[in-house]
């Protein structure tokens, strides 16, 4: 009975013990996670610099990697004509420490009928 009590004693005092460790998966606010995150908008930043106008959309991500953001739709040009409009969003720059990732904070990469248009926030308001 008494090495009951004592094993049921240290199981209480190990548990409280353990109570308190936290496990921290990171956010880009430690210094690790703001190397990766300032590595991939240098990368990105690169890669933009290697685009041509007239790349089919599947080139442009070949070569950049998946977008952060994405929006596509379909408008009539001014001979009535539908087109389709493809903007894809790259994280090229820091703007908020609130570990996560925004529009702000990234450069459009716009597309109409699968082809490179442009890129930055100019080629954005032309569309």
């Amino acid at each position: 009975m008494k090495s009951k009590l004592i094993a049921a004693s240290v199981m209480a005092v190990l548990s409280l013990g353990l109570s308190g460790c936290v496990i921290s998966v990171g956010d880009h606010e430690t210094d690790k996670s703001h190397d990766y995150w300032e590595k991939q908008q240098d990368k990105n930043r690169s890669l933009l610099a290697g685009l041509s106008l007239s790349m089919t959309s599947e080139q442009v991500q070949a070569l950049m990697g998946t977008a952060d953001f994405s929006e596509a739709y379909t408008k009539a040009d001014s001979a009535n004509n539908e087109q389709a409009i493809k903007v894809l969003f790259y994280r090229t720059q820091w703007a908020k420490g609130d570990g996560k990732t925004t529009k702000d904070e990234c450069t459009p990469v716009v597309f109409k009928n699968n082809r490179l248009v442009g890129w930055g926030d100019t080629a954005l308001q032309q569309i």
